[in-house]
């Protein structure tokens, strides 16, 4: 297959000025270029990297940070497939409650369940069933008793923070000094406050935060969208996953 820049723009419905674009950024380059007439021509590697370009996209990634993964050495394909499947889910199931609740409001019905994040206390109740026998648990339930409604606020309010950093440096790469110095940070800040949170717990906690709606919609307000994304991938980068 080998197609002109803008047959290529046809077939993907993306814009001949996008593919520019994407050329400038070494985002996506053409196969070749024919020296004679200037023309870009595409092929079917072309394709498959649109492809994934487009699935990022779609998961609102910033193009800078697509194209480092991209350009990683340990970009797996299937992997990352696999995990933009996981968080086009979620992004499904959240579109869909936010559709129904715009169908209630259309009735004059109060939606405002819709948008209530208070369902951080249905999951402690199912954190404690699943973690009740674990020393981690236990550990956390010793450190949280007599602490007062306001002792607790703050110390959400001191792990939101580190997240707000995080989302600051968001489109830069995971595995930065940066990005790792605020992960380790987080990590102390689970043992000094919670309990002994060793790099297992680490790094299942990180891929709780993109799994779970409730974790990731948090997170994100703190850092802006795409904080819970980054975070998980510099956790995960810091327990060397």
């Amino acid at each position: 297959m080998k197609m002109q820049i803008k047959e290529f723009a046809k077939f993907t419905g993306v814009s001949v000025r996008t593919l520019h674009y994407y050329d400038e950024l070494g985002l996506l380059k053409p196969a070749f270029v024919d020296k004679s007439s200037g023309y870009r021509f595409y092929d079917e590697k072309s394709l498959l990297r649109m492809q994934e370009v487009l699935f990022f996209r779609e998961l609102d990634f910033p193009l800078k940070e697509i194209k480092e993964i991209l350009s990683s050495t340990d970009y797996d394909i299937e992997k990352v497939l696999c995990e933009q499947k996981r968080l086009l889910v979620l992004k499904k199931e959240r579109l869909e409650k936010i559709i129904l609740a715009v169908e209630s409001a259309m009735k004059g019905e109060n939606v405002m369940k819709a948008f209530d994040n208070s369902e951080f206390e249905k999951y402690k109740d199912e954190a404690k069933e699943k973690w009740g026998g674990s020393a981690a648990y236990k550990e956390f339930e010793e450190k949280s008793a007599g602490r007062s409604e306001e002792e607790i606020s703050v110390l959400g309010e001191g792990m939101m923070d580190i997240f707000r950093r995080m989302g600051e440096i968001k489109d830069s790469s995971p595995k930065s000094e940066e990005a790792q110095k605020l992960v380790e940070k987080l990590k102390n800040f689970i043992c000094d406050n919670y309990y002994t949170c060793t790099d297992e717990i680490l790094f299942s906690l990180g891929q709780m935060y993109v799994a779970d709606e409730r974790f990731l919609k948090n997170i994100d307000k703190a850092g802006g969208e795409g904080t819970t994304d980054f975070a998980a991938k510099a956790i995960t980068a810091f327990c060397g996953k």
